[in-house]
Formats: C-alpha cells, sequence, structure tokens
C-alpha cells in the first residue's frame, strides 16, 4: 500500500477527504478549539521552527525547556520550571471549581546526528496547541475544569515519562493525550499500537595482554561482544517476524596492540505486546552468556527498563482497520478521535504510524486511560522516522497544517472528557476492565 503514502510531491490542492456526514460532539466546543489553534498557528510555527533547529538529546533539552515556559507563560498558563525533572516543565490552566482534570504530553528531545528525525518539534507544539484550546473553550463557554500540559523530555530511550510518573506527574489527570507524526495515507490518523520493548546494557569484563607478544594471556572482552552480536544474528532467523531484537557495543581505551579487557553492549528487544518482549530477551540473554563462556569472559546483564505496549482507549478512539486498496477506513465502533477526524479532517487507518517502534507513553497508557494517535505527514521513499529525510519532513508547511488538525481533534475528545460525565465513566470503566483481563 505504499502507493497510498502521502509524498511531499502530492499535489496538496487535490487532496480533498471524503468526510463522514453528521455533527460531531458538542459542536460550540469544536468551533472555539478551532478558532483558537487557527489563530494561533504562526505562533506555534515559529515555536516549531525553533525547536527544529535546536535539536538537544535526551534530559539535555533546556533550550526547548525555556522556549515552551515562556510561551505557556505568555497564554496565561501557571508555569512550574525544571518540574520533578531538570528539563521537565508543566503548565496548568484552572476554571471555575472542581470538574475533570485533562492531561496532555509535549516531548522535546532530538536523536543524535539527525536532529528531529522523529518529529517531537511537532509532538511539542501539538500539545500545546491542545492545551490552549482547551483553555479557550473552558474560558469562553464556561466549562469548569483543569488542563494539565507536561513537558516530557528523554523520550528517545530515556524513559522519561515513566520518571515522571514515579514522582507523581500524572497523579490528577483523569485521561492523558498527544500524538505523533509518521508516513501514512495522505490526511489521515492512525490508532495503532506500538511495540513493547525490553533495554539490556551487558557489559564484558576480560584481562588484557599484549596483541603481538603474548595473545593468549588475555580474555577479549571485544571477542566476546562480536560473537554476542554473531549470536543474536543467526538467533533472528527463529525468531517471529514481529520481533525485533538490535544493538550496538562500544569500548573503553580500546587500542589494535591491546587485547581488550572491557566492552559495553546496548540491546533493544521489542515484540507486540510487554510478555512475548520478555520471552524473547531471555533467548537473547542467553546468547550474550554463551559469548562470555567461549572467551572466558564475565558477564553483567543489566535489565535497564521495560517499556509496554502502546494500549489505546478505544472510547477515547476507537478500533480502526486499514482495508486493502480503499483509504477509506471502516470503525468498530465510531468513538470520539474517530468520529471527529472523519467528520472534519479525514482519513482514518489502523497498521501506520510507528507500529513498529516503542514509546514510553505505552507505560503511562498501562497506568492509566491514554490515547496517542499518528498522524501522516508527506514523506519521501525510504524517509520514514528515524532519519535525515523525516528531519527535514518535520519542518514543512504541510507536516505543520496536519500537525495542527490532529491537534484539533485532540482537543476536542479533550473537551468531551471534561464535559460528558458518562463519556468519561465509560473510558474509565474500559481501562478497569482491561486491567482486570491482564491479572492487575
Amino acid at each position: 500500500m505504499t502507493d497510498f503514502l502521502w509524498r511531499p510531491d502530492t499535489d496538496q490542492a487535490r487532496l480533498s477527504p471524503l468526510l463522514l456526514q453528521g455533527d460531531v460532539y458538542r459542536p460550540d466546543i469544536l468551533a472555539e478549539i478551532e478558532s483558537s489553534i487557527d489563530s494561533l498557528s504562526p505562533k506555534l510555527r515559529e515555536l516549531s521552527n525553533k525547536i527544529h533547529a535546536h535539536p538537544e538529546l535526551k534530559f539535555e533539552e533546556h533550550y526547548a525547556h525555556d522556549e515552551y515556559t515562556k510561551f505557556m507563560e505568555e497564554q496565561g498558563f501557571v508555569v512550574q520550571k525544571h518540574y520533578l525533572l531538570e528539563t521537565a516543565w508543566v503548565a496548568t490552566y484552572t476554571h471555575g471549581q472542581g470538574g475533570r482534570v485533562l492531561g496532555v504530553n509535549s516531548e522535546m528531545d532530538a536523536l543524535p546526528g539527525i536532529g528531529h528525525a522523529c518529529g517531537h518539534n511537532l509532538i511539542g507544539v501539538s500539545g500545546v496547541a491542545v492545551a490552549c484550546a482547551a483553555k479557550a473553550a473552558m474560558e469562553k463557554l464556561g466549562i469548569d475544569g483543569k488542563v494539565i500540559l507536561l513537558g516530557t523530555p528523554g523520550e528517545e530511550g530515556g524513559f522519561g515519562k515513566v520518571l515522571l510518573w514515579d514522582k507523581g506527574a500524572y497523579e490528577e489527570m483523569d485521561v492523558c493525550l498527544m500524538c505523533h507524526p509518521g508516513p501514512g495515507p495522505p490526511l489521515s490518523a492512525s490508532l495503532g499500537t506500538c511495540l513493547a520493548m525490553v533495554d539490556l546494557q551487558v557489559d564484558y569484563s576480560g584481562h588484557t595482554a599484549h596483541a603481538g607478544l603474548s595473545p593468549w594471556e588475555g580474555q577479549n572482552a571485544l571477542d566476546a561482544a562480536v560473537l554476542a552480536y554473531t549470536n543474536i544474528g543467526l538467533m533472528r532467523q527463529q525468531i517471529k517476524p514481529t520481533h525485533r531484537v538490535h544493538g550496538v557495543f562500544h569500548g573503553k581505551d580500546w587500542t589494535p596492540n591491546i587485547i581488550p579487557d572491557n566492552s559495553t553492549m546496548y540491546w533493544f528487544v521489542r515484540a507486540p505486546t510487554t510478555k512475548e518482549a520478555l520471552e524473547t530477551a531471555t533467548r537473547v540473554k542467553a546468547c550474550f552468556e554463551a559469548a562470555a563462556t567461549a572467551t572466558g569472559c564475565t558477564v553483567k546483564i543489566t535489565p535497564r527498563s521495560i517499556w509496554n505496549e502502546l494500549v489505546q482507549n478505544t472510547t477515547l478512539g476507537a478500533f480502526v482497520h486499514f482495508f486493502s486498496r480503499d483509504p477509506i477506513e471502516k470503525a468498530f465502533p465510531g468513538e470520539e478521535f474517530v468520529d471527529v477526524v472523519r467528520k472534519r479532517y479525514g482519513a482514518t487507518a489502523w497498521d501506520r504510524g510507528i507500529a513498529r517502534g516503542s514509546t514510553d507513553f505505552g507505560n503511562i497508557s498501562y497506568l492509566m486511560p491514554g490515547l496517542h494517535p499518528y498522524f501522516s505527514i508527506p514523506t519521501l521513499p525510504g524517509g520514514a522516522n528515524h532519519t535525515r529525510a523525516f528531519t527535514d519532513a518535520a519542518a514543512t508547511d504541510a507536516a505543520h497544517e496536519a500537525c495542527y488538525n490532529i491537534s484539533k481533534a485532540l482537543a476536542h475528545v479533550g473537551m468531551r472528557a471534561l464535559t460528558d460525565e458518562t463519556f468519561l465513566t465509560k473510558v474509565k470503566l474500559e481501562f478497569k476492565e482491561w486491567k482486570q483481563a491482564q491479572g492487575d
């Protein structure tokens, strides 16, 4: 179905989604949301451009921290800088007394060497747009409640959201929303899941020796790492095609004439569910141990984190499937996110976005009701997430327009959670029943 992917050379003027007929929930709320984001769009684009031009790695997002907090203060939010983590922040808005609490996430970090190749500049400004639109609707229509926009650092391997969860950052929220860009059909959003992941560090310790004079006196930790890498490469033939195992290795003070006495490896083991990822990780660990035995080295295997698969709350979103060569989907059932997207902004698909990637929001979705749709932006062939081409794609006009549309839909979902008690009860009941089915 690659012929349906949105490309930069697509004639944007000819894109006209076939929208469903009918009213959305509380059209007056959606009107305020759309007006707010449309009016803010020039400032949102300026903010996104700044973040995109100053990529920062996990937990080093000082520039992004300052730009986001400055912007949210200007929009009338109460802002706490350096919130629980050095580069995290939180912006809150409260209207009236009591009411429910809408949570939103803005990611900030970039990737080594390739910048915002996962589009976190778009994710960040989407969170801002959702929070600002919710505030505008609450003010204009007298809706009581609270909006919490959480600036979450360290998504790219840093487990930042889980660190914030452990410190209580999500305690007040009734639901939490965010989004993520990726390749896909034009003007579409996806409610797919992502892969669970086990993050492992492996340290080999050996013994140095002169590589030319007496190599037999050494235990080669580099050989152990190479052998482990080879073991896993061979093991891949016997793992399911839905599973992923990938890693790199490093060393300290390596030189050709000394047998290396140390090596460190970092491995990600991914699978559709956390249970499957842990099962495959057990097999991977055997590869590490076998390499240690073969080389006479010792090995220390340290689990660094476990990333859960993404659980989309279907009341907030919907189950959707992408059918063959038909870009118009069927929804089972047509719940809130799908309903507003299909009536106002475009199509929805199932297995799109970063379905073979992982996110620390998966862990949040295990702990509270959440929604994390993916939205399509124009990409080049071979230019999906984590490529330099995607870095460029995340800065385009079309990408930003798609970001604004998805933000309008998310804000509308969030406002229904704030204003419709029956809807929110259904959201929470679904989450409770899912947790019970997991044995929690």
